[in-house]
């Protein structure tokens, strides 16, 4: 895998909207925060002012966004304003060679899976990681401060406290996933990503408990669920059905997918559709630690 070129004071970099429209003024104290806090010149994308039916601008208006970004070597990271829907429907209009010779880091969660799936199997690390609608939420700080905290070059070292459905043990490799709805959508495209051997986060949000099994179930049919060394479980959150229409919850259908498994599972991850949606390097070598009373997961230390 590349690894873009970590951030330092006084980079470019890139903000567009891949998928859904954002009011303009929603951004602007993230975009302030970016200047003064973190120090870094903001150059700004067509599709932020923009819209075309839910989506922030046309196909063509969001693929020349990204286009431009990715082949502007001053720009050192592009970040989506928000999700939504959209980013996979301009992906195959994408010409990558630039990007290739030039890696930046792309950075996005929710729909935008679909792109950090896409640049792992392009063989470049990106980041699932808080976006600019939502970098000043109430409660979001940790999560904020995970994002600089990846962009800038330090190790990533996570610890959260155990959960009663976990499976302990420890397990190494690369760390991919994001969205679950994604990951499936993805399934037979030029992004789909071989979970063999992988460390795979999942995560979603406002779907029904059935689709979540049928989500779950479709994985794994791909035989690639009995592949994983390792399963991070984060938020499912603000389902449109009560756990109790479908007789179990969403951390029951994940683990009743993956029951008969043996590899080190973790419940309760912060990462998702809430404040606390820690940074992940997708394509990073990593090692998950599940124990009786915490889980850890760091950088592999490779040789």
């Amino acid at each position: 895998m590349q690894k873009p070129p970590f951030l330092k004071k006084g980079d470019t970099v890139g903000v567009l909207a891949l998928a859904w429209k954002v009011a303009f003024e929603d951004l602007e104290a993230a975009i302030a925060y970016m200047e003064t806090e973190w120090e870094l010149k903001v150059v700004l994308g067509e599709s932020l002012k923009t819209s075309y039916n839910q989506y922030a601008a046309t196909d063509e208006i969001r693929a020349r966004d990204l286009q431009q970004m990715l082949d502007n070597p001053s720009i050192k990271a592009i970040f989506s304003a928000r999700g939504g829907y959209g980013s996979a429907r301009i992906l195959d209009q994408i010409n990558f060679d630039a990007f290739l010779e030039n890696p930046k880091w792309l950075i996005g969660f929710s729909d935008i899976t679909a792109v950090l799936c896409h640049a792992f199997c392009l063989g470049v690390e990106s980041i699932h990681g808080v976006m600019p609608k939502l970098f000043l939420q109430e409660g979001g700080a940790h999560s904020l401060e995970s994002l600089k905290d990846l962009l800038f070059g330090k190790p990533v070292s996570y610890q959260v406290p155990s959960h009663p459905m976990n499976r302990k043990g420890k397990a190494q490799g690369q760390l991919v996933g994001g969205n679950l709805a994604l990951m499936v959508h993805l399934i037979g495209s030029r992004s789909e990503v071989n979970l063999s051997g992988k460390i795979l986060f999942l995560e979603d949000v406002g779907e029904y408990h059935y689709a979540l099994d049928r989500m779950m179930i479709q994985l794994k049919r791909t035989g690639q669920l009995a592949e994983l060394a390792g399963l991070i479980v984060g938020h499912f959150s603000n389902l449109s059905d009560d756990p109790s229409i479908y007789g179990k919850t969403a951390y029951e259908i994940v683990e009743e997918a993956v029951a008969e498994y043996e590899y080190p599972r973790s419940y309760g991850f912060p990462v998702g559709h809430e404040p606390e949606n820690w940074a992940m390097p997708v394509g990073r070598a990593m090692e998950l630690t599940v124990l009786e009373n915490h889980c850890t997961l760091v950088e592999e230390i490779i040789g």
